[in-house]
């Protein structure tokens, strides 16, 4: 059969934790897997104008020729799945994860090839469990049209794709709650001082503020004299450096802050 270009919405899906659910029990999970496709996958891609290309042993490649539509399918499978998985605990639960891109394909033999392909493989192995995850030319297509929040988790680097891909995570209720539960951080034993760029450490300042105390409390101990004292000195120096032909600025510079005399000045015993 000859093969032919086109353009398409393509949807990549497979299931979270395929090889440990099939380890744990593997008749149960596949025999979840057919009720699930011929329940829920099967009915909505054909409500929104979707081909099944293929399937793998835990995932699915669909095309669809609108990318509202590979959207709206994805959102309604993934609400479709949180609702099949109300109460089942987490090491039983079937999760999908999807991704989404738009671009050119080639069709042969009924299958799809080429880069856009695997660009939506690699954007499905961005999304968390129960989650969407597009690609910067969905998410413009599909501003507007559709009732979703974006994320955007900027340029990403794919496996065996040439070029940086951006991405954005689409927001939906049915992420795993085990995803979206963040760990609380554990307090250290003992205090901890962080010391930020451009800030003085708390060490410093704190010398600094008991220096200035210590200060505070010396010129609170001077008598009410001392000031008169101070410049009965400061005459008595500046007489004498007159009479000897010496300037002013020496005893001048002693009297010139009350302060600066205090921290020198011991009060007699």
């Amino acid at each position: 059969m000859t093969a032919t270009r086109g353009l398409a919405a393509i949807l990549a899906a497979d299931v979270a934790s395929y090889s440990r659910l099939i380890g744990a029990d593997e008749g149960g999970t596949l025999q979840a897997l057919k009720a699930i496709r011929a329940e829920l996958l099967d009915p909505t891609i054909a409500a929104h104008n979707g081909r099944l290309v293929k399937t793998t042993g835990d995932g699915l490649l669909v095309e669809f020729s609108s990318v509202v539509d590979a959207l709206r399918c994805a959102t309604e499978v993934q609400a479709g799945m949180a609702e099949r998985g109300a109460g089942v605990p987490d090491d039983k639960r079937i999760e999908y994860r999807i991704g989404i891109n738009m671009g050119d394909i080639v069709v042969e033999d009924g299958d799809i090839f080429g880069d856009s392909v695997n660009i939506a493989a690699r954007l499905e192995a961005l999304a968390q469990p129960g989650g969407i995850c597009v690609s910067a030319r969905v998410q413009e297509d599909a501003a507007g049209k559709l009732d979703l929040a974006f994320e955007d988790l900027g340029e990403q680097a794919l496996k065996n794709i040439a070029r940086p891909i951006r991405a954005y995570r689409v927001a939906t209720a049915a992420v795993s709650a085990t995803v979206q539960e963040a760990p609380a951080l554990a307090l250290p034993d003992k205090p901890s001082i962080a010391v930020l760029p451009g800030v003085r450490p708390a060490s410093f300042s704190a010398r600094r503020v008991a220096a200035r105390s210590t200060c505070s409390r010396m010129d609170s101990t001077l008598p009410s004299s001392a000031p008169r004292i101070a410049a009965g000195l400061t005459r008595k120096l500046d007489d004498s450096s007159v009479a000897q032909g010496k300037g002013k600025t020496g005893a001048s510079s002693l009297a010139r802050s009350h302060t600066g005399f205090g921290r020198n000045w011991k009060a007699p015993s």
